[in-house]
């Protein structure tokens, strides 16, 4: 569910590390880079991470900073990566790039006057997984070892086939879109401070009193990313509403009005483009190599990226010396 609004349907609990350790979780690439790369440029001076011909690389000093924290808590990261972009999103992924577009013309005007915090916050805003980003991305998650998938479409529902599959223990994501594409069980806020949560999708379900169709039915009454919600209809309605009349055509019918494309929609959340993969999880990073790719060759302040790197390194060990204990 890519409309937060709809964390008021999904059954959300906190969990602490130790419930999930040993877990390896497919990770909504994307998602996860973003959030570490947008708080990288909020936050360093840009200088740190530009490269003497001006090519931006904060996602490098995202990822080592990101890393650690799964692999302090003896979980396996699998890195899923969005493939061809659905051709429903394509209204989603055009507003998207309207206001970055916003925001980059914002950003120059606060530049402009003085305002560095303004424009630091903007500047944020605009950022995208350019090619070297997305390049640089899988080099350095190589380097360190942690398993890459190439989704063939959506990386969430890539993520949730893998969980639903057994391939992994759970998705990982911080949107919501892993339940209604079919994940079990979907840890969030793996980018934020403190502990996790689980989102249970047969808990879900069991709330609601309805099958994943009927799930899936409300969250397009609401509006995902791939369609706008019903006018005047936000998640308690949806349910009463597909409650009352059966499903999403019973609800469109009732009300006299239409969700472009629903038929495509609703069978994409269903049944999503996704394969069958095999993951090594037999993690074992080389934090010589990787500290060289990153400082040496791209040229990120040292001291920006030395903690994370020790800190992977460190959690190797301890995470070799519980296995055997």
């Amino acid at each position: 569910m890519g409309n937060a609004d709809l964390r008021d349907l999904a059954a959300i609990r906190d969990i602490s590390f130790a419930e999930i350790e040993g877990s390896v979780v497919a990770v909504d690439a994307h998602n996860w880079l973003y959030r570490y790369l947008t708080t990288t440029v909020k936050w360093t001076a840009d200088e740190t991470y530009t490269t003497t011909d001006g090519v931006e690389v904060a996602n490098l000093i995202g990822i080592v900073q990101g890393l650690p924290k799964f692999f302090e808590h003896d979980l396996i990261p699998v890195m899923v990566f969005d493939g061809a972009v659905t051709e429903l999103k394509a209204d989603e992924v055009a507003d998207r790039r309207e206001k970055r577009e916003q925001a980059e013309e914002r950003r120059v005007a606060a530049k402009e006057r003085g305002d560095a915090v303004e424009a630091a916050r903007l500047e944020a805003r605009t950022q995208r997984l350019t090619d070297t980003i997305q390049e640089t991305t899988r080099e350095l998650l190589r380097l360190l070892d942690v398993p890459i998938v190439e989704a063939p479409a959506e990386g969430e529902a890539q993520c949730a086939h893998m969980a639903a599959t057994g391939t992994v223990d759970h998705a990982g994501s911080e949107d919501y879109d892993t339940l209604l594409f079919g994940a079990p069980t979907t840890l969030r806020q793996l980018t934020s401070k403190g502990d996790p949560e689980l989102m249970d999708l047969a808990a879900t379900l069991d709330d609601l009193g309805f099958d994943r169709q009927g799930l899936v039915d409300a969250a397009m009454l609401c509006g995902t990313d791939f369609n706008e919600g019903v006018r005047g209809i936000g998640p308690k309605t949806a349910v009463k509403a597909v409650r009352e009349h059966g499903d999403l055509w019973g609800v469109l019918d009732a009300r006299g009005v239409e969700i472009p494309n629903a038929e495509a929609i609703r069978e994409l959340f269903m049944d999503p483009p996704a394969t069958d993969v095999d993951v090594d999880t037999a993690v074992n990073p080389d934090v010589d190599a990787a500290r060289e790719y990153v400082v040496d060759e791209w040229g990120v302040a040292a001291d920006e990226v030395e903690r994370g790197f020790e800190r992977i390194a460190e959690s190797q060990v301890q995470t070799g010396l519980d296995r055997w204990t």
